[in-house]
């Protein structure tokens, strides 16, 4: 273990950027060359540790070395650039570096307000999640995850309208006070639990779990599985674990560029990172499987088990959730909810296989629903279009935009070459090897997969595969609360959804949702802006989408997934074809392409991929085993290896 200032380096880059993006507000272009700037800076600190974190040097540094100040005994504020935290910086610090770009083009094209707050807070929030990566004990870490839900509260109530501030409020109160108070109390549990042998309390990660509180677990086991379920569920809140997902869809009301943020970076992934903490550098799995549950008719269970059986009920039921979602980031944010569960269940099955796997759909999933964000954002800025009933034939208008999100659907679904399908295919094989009850979790992987499929595949083929005047517009599941099951794609006459002749009662359905829609038009007016409908929405002038319409996009609400779309969707004359340079504008295009583009690079040439060989290190790590070792060792003996 080396010191050295890097790693608080890397933190506090970003924070000496906030500094200069609020001092150059009357300067736009400064200002976001600020955030580009800082973002390139702590890219780079990053990356100088990369070569020698591969070669196992560990970089640190402590409050108490550097000033003697020190909370408690045991207890140092402390950062340090290992295995586990250089590859969650890496992922959130190359990001940032397009995001920021993305982020301009977007906020400038919908002329928005409080644009030097957005940044500022933008700059934030990557500060503290570096913070959370490289934090070296869970004290660390419990301060930069708190902090990272107040500067992200400004991005997520950007809109400043009653919808964003109850979605923030909500945020806060399940991830500051919900999350927060949860993971204080395992902290304090912790470090109350390893005070109780020879070498004192200690909050201090350690790869294969802390010794102390291995030693402590055998005098106090019941207080060493609660503190286990406190931690998980502290950190369980950001990855979205039902039944503590429900902010995440709500938070879709900020801007596209935040949802990245919140779905693909930062937030959500640092409750994933701080489980895979928790797993690794906490317990380990050695006391997780020596510490059962003893479940009265069941029998004694792992502490693993529970938490594999609520990753793998989250991740089914949010798949089938985004199913019945018209609004698109709705759709995307149940369908972050499912795949940051693939993580936990991965983490929480034990086998090192599928903590590799696990581990490596952190970056996997990260490019993959950045891009299908970034497509979100994108489109919402050129046509004012956030429903996917209102999609048919834009792949014409955005043909770029429409591939990259096919890219990103590929890989949510775990379709080769993407990434995701390289991450899920080390956990079915990590489920395989250990057998048993095991089989249900692979199930469930698998069962996942074909709900992607279906939930994502609808999006593409009503974007290249349907017309404006001639489309399916129904749901994909046709019954009362899945939605309407009349089409409404023609306006002059009725279409048969098979293609014959219209019946008498489509005719009706037709004329019913045609005096809906005029019904709905008169009082426009009386209605509050959509999710991610911003003020500057319903003055501009349709001028991507609607050229020669001369049309005014109106000010809708859209609560849920009503169809009253009054708004987006194709102009009179049709969608305008467009060619991939002239869709949008380069400062969105390429950040689009290149996450689109990694998400590809990551999947065909894993081997090498730097977060694949970091996944494997981290996992030697906790196992002390090489990674070719894996498969000719029996758990039970990798386990035994572990404890010894």
């Amino acid at each position: 273990m080396v010191a050295d200032i890097r790693p608080l380096a890397a933190v506090l880059v970003s924070a000496v950027a906030i500094v200069l993006i609020v001092a150059s507000h009357r300067r736009p272009n400064l200002r976001e060359g600020w955030s580009v700037l800082a973002a390139l800076a702590k890219f780079g600190i990053i990356v100088s540790m990369l070569p020698a974190v591969m070669s196992g040097t560990v970089f640190r540094w402590s409050l108490a070395d550097s000033t003697g100040i020190q909370f408690l005994e045991g207890i140092d504020f402390a950062l340090r650039a290992d295995p586990l935290g250089i590859f969650f910086a890496l992922l959130a610090s190359f990001l940032w570096i397009f995001t920021s770009f993305y982020a301009t083009g977007y906020m400038r094209g919908l002329d928005e307000h409080a644009q030097t707050r957005f940044f500022a807070a933008f700059a934030a929030s990557l500060s503290t999640a570096v913070g959370i990566a490289f934090a070296a004990n869970l004290v660390t870490i419990f301060v930069f995850y708190e902090l990272l839900s107040l500067v992200t509260y400004p991005l997520v109530a950007h809109n400043e309208d009653d919808e964003a501030r109850i979605a923030g409020r909500k945020y806060l109160t399940y991830t500051f006070f919900g999350g927060g108070v949860f993971l204080l109390a395992g902290t304090v549990m912790i470090y109350w639990l390893t005070g109780l042998v020879a070498d004192g309390p200690t909050l201090a990660f350690e790869a294969g779990g802390m010794e102390a509180l291995a030693a402590a677990a055998q005098v106090e086991p019941v207080y060493a599985q609660a503190a286990f379920f406190l931690l998980i569920a502290g950190f369980g809140v950001k990855a979205a674990l039902m039944p503590l997902h429900s902010w995440l869809a709500d938070a879709m009301v900020a801007p596209t560029p935040v949802s990245g943020l919140l779905h693909a970076v930062a937030v959500v992934k640092s409750g994933a990172f701080g489980i895979a903490r928790v797993i690794l550098e906490v317990y380990g799995p050695g006391l997780i499987h020596d510490l059962p549950l003893d479940v009265p008719g069941i029998g004694e269970v792992g502490l693993n088990i529970p938490v594999a059986i609520v990753a793998a009920f989250t991740l089914t039921a949010a798949s089938i959730i985004a199913m019945r979602k018209d609004h698109l980031k709705r759709r995307l944010a149940y369908s972050t909810t499912a795949q940051l569960s693939y993580i936990v269940l991965g983490l929480s099955m034990l086998h090192p296989y599928a903590m590799v796997g696990a581990l490596f759909h952190i970056p996997a999933h990260a490019f993959a629903k950045l891009t299908l964000f970034f497509c979100a954002g994108a489109i919402h800025v050129e046509t004012h279009t956030d429903y996917i009933s209102e999609m048919a034939g834009i792949g014409k208008r955005m043909p770029l935009t429409m591939t990259a999100f096919t890219v990103g659907a590929a890989g949510m679904a775990g379709l080769p070459p993407i990434a995701g399908f390289v991450s899920k295919f080390y956990m079915l094989i990590g489920a395989g090897s250990m057998g048993g009850e095991y089989w249900l979790f692979a199930g469930a992987l698998l069962l996942s997969a074909v709900l992607n499929v279906a939930y994502f595949w609808p999006i593409v083929y009503t974007a290249f595969f349907e017309s404006e005047d001639r489309h399916d517009a129904k749901p994909l599941l046709e019954f009362p609360r899945g939605g309407v099951l009349q089409s409404y794609g023609a306006d002059e006459e009725s279409v048969a959804a098979d293609g014959g002749e219209p019946t008498d009662a489509e005719d009706a359905g037709a004329t019913a949702n045609a005096e809906t829609a005029e019904n709905a038009a008169d009082e426009a007016d009386e209605f509050e802006y959509a999710v991610d409908r911003n003020p500057s929405d319903h003055t501009a002038s349709d001028d991507a989408g609607n050229e020669g319409t001369g049309t005014t996009v109106d000010a809708v609400d859209h609560h849920g997934d009503h169809d009253d779309h009054l708004t987006g969707g194709p102009p009179a004359a049709g969608w305008q074809r467009r060619s991939p340079l002239t869709e949008s504008t380069w400062l969105m295009l390429v950040p689009i392409a290149v996450i689109a583009t990694g998400a590809v690079v990551l999947g065909v040439g894993p081997d090498y991929a730097v977060f694949l060989e970091l996944a494997t290190r981290i996992v030697e790590g906790v196992f002390g085993v090489p990674f070719e070792e894996f498969g000719e060792i029996p758990f039970e003996e990798l386990v035994t290896e572990v404890n010894e």
